[in-house]
């Protein structure tokens, strides 16, 4: 069974706007079997509208429609999708209460206008889907064996109303195969280098089984995904390609995608080993801090950070001796670990993370290539630096830096 999803704006194709949408919907109609066959972006423009609807509905079974829903002289969804099926515009009862009650609940202090109450007016084809979080309804349209649904643009509504409306409804009227994923993230080394080690499993894969390697900033991921009409013997085929897999790449296998974070994972193991942690980054600004910070409950373990961005930071904060960074530059191993111990002593934590490098363009205080970093880990009985080429490009040195931290502090506690 396919899908097409459309999503309409002008702000889309400019890049005024990221199609988040587009995702949340392929993941939920994966869920129950529906493979999305493509992903449309198109502008506010009648004609064009047109064209992908009648496209799309020669090519899948379910055409997902967003935006263009709003109460604006720009939003033409509602039209369009009456000329395309001969049909017109009819006042709903219950979504003009609705609409009426919001304003009277939320936005009391503006009296609620035509153009507001326009928001009630819907194909006379439509099944309306209510949308609780908003005014533009979510409206499913039948012709012939295909399925129109249009939902509007805004992520919180559209969310509510694939969850709660569409969802359910697909699932009741279409009979689907299943549709079996598993990823399984990896540290630590590169996709080639993974595709060698696993080559000859994965020429035994079955043929009803598929592997996709999703590289990303220093993790790749795996993705083992199944399709058929039996759950049991998917899942089990599955589990049994996994148990040969696993033998094969244990050392860098950090978890599932659907399970936890590198973070997380880190995290509970600080908790469990009541230990604590601190961190002293210089180009990775405090990248290192945010992703322990968003774990609920970081403060039971994190005590504090350092950004120590500018030479002088280093040496009046961190108290990392002069002569070390005129002797081996503000990019060494030799300063990493200064930070890292410097770090542990002032937030008097069981370990520290420390960074040092030149993630680019330029060359800073050091005449380190960029790329270069030097990563250390503090500890009570660990007390290293490592030194690591992360690439040219500034975005993917500081990501992959910063896993790479995450990395070398799981397998020093885990040595505890």
């Amino acid at each position: 069974m396919l899908a097409e999803i459309i999503t309409i704006g002008d702000e889309i194709l400019i890049g005024q706007v990221i199609d988040t949408n587009s995702a949340f919907i392929a993941k939920e109609l994966n869920k129950i079997g529906v493979s999305v066959y493509q992903i449309t972006s198109i502008q506010d423009e009648r004609v064009h509208l047109l064209n992908a609807f009648k496209e799309a509905s020669e090519r899948v079974d379910v055409v997902l429609i967003t935006g263009g829903l709003g109460p604006t002289k720009d939003d033409i969804t509602k039209h369009t999708l009456c000329e395309y099926f001969n049909d017109e515009l009819v006042e709903n009862a219950e979504v003009l209460a609705h609409v009426e009650e919001l304003f009277a609940k939320y936005i009391s202090n503006t009296p609620i206008s035509d153009i507001n109450r326009m928001q009630a007016l819907v194909p006379s084809k439509a099944e309306v889907l209510h949308n609780a979080n908003g005014t533009a309804p979510g409206m499913l349209i039948r012709q012939g064996e295909v399925t129109f649904i249009s939902m509007p643009g805004v992520p919180f509504e559209m969310k509510h109303l694939m969850t709660e409306s569409v969802i359910p409804k697909l699932a009741a009227y279409y009979k689907r195969p299943h549709i079996i994923h598993k990823t399984i993230v990896t540290y630590g080394m590169g996709e080639s280098a993974i595709a060698k080690r696993i080559e000859t499993w994965e020429d035994e894969l079955p043929s009803n089984i598929k592997l996709a390697y999703l590289p990303n900033l220093g993790k790749v991921r795996l993705r083992l995904s199944a399709k058929g009409s039996n759950y049991d013997e998917l899942a089990s085929a599955m589990e049994a390609e996994s148990e040969k897999l696993y033998p094969l790449i244990n050392d860098i296998v950090f978890g599932l995608e659907d399970d936890e974070s590198l973070e997380e994972i880190v995290a509970k193991l600080l908790t469990s080993k009541n230990l604590t942690l601190s961190t002293a980054e210089s180009f990775t600004g405090g990248k290192i801090a945010e992703r322990i910070t968003s774990v609920p409950g970081a403060s039971s373990y994190f005590k504090g950070s350092v950004v120590s961005y500018a030479t002088e930071a280093k040496i009046n904060v961190l108290k990392v001796p002069e002569e070390l960074v005129e002797k081996y530059s503000v990019v060494s191993a030799e300063v990493a670990t200064a930070m890292a111990k410097g770090a542990r002593e002032l937030m008097k934590t069981d370990f520290a993370i420390a960074t040092t490098g030149n993630a680019g363009p330029t060359k800073g205080d050091s005449n380190a290539e960029v790329g270069t970093v030097f990563i250390a880990i503090e500890g009570a009985t660990s007390h290293f630096a490592q030194e690591f080429q992360m690439g040219s490009t500034r975005e993917r040195v500081v990501e992959k830096s910063v896993n790479k931290a995450f990395e070398l502090l799981q397998k020093e506690i885990l040595k505890m």
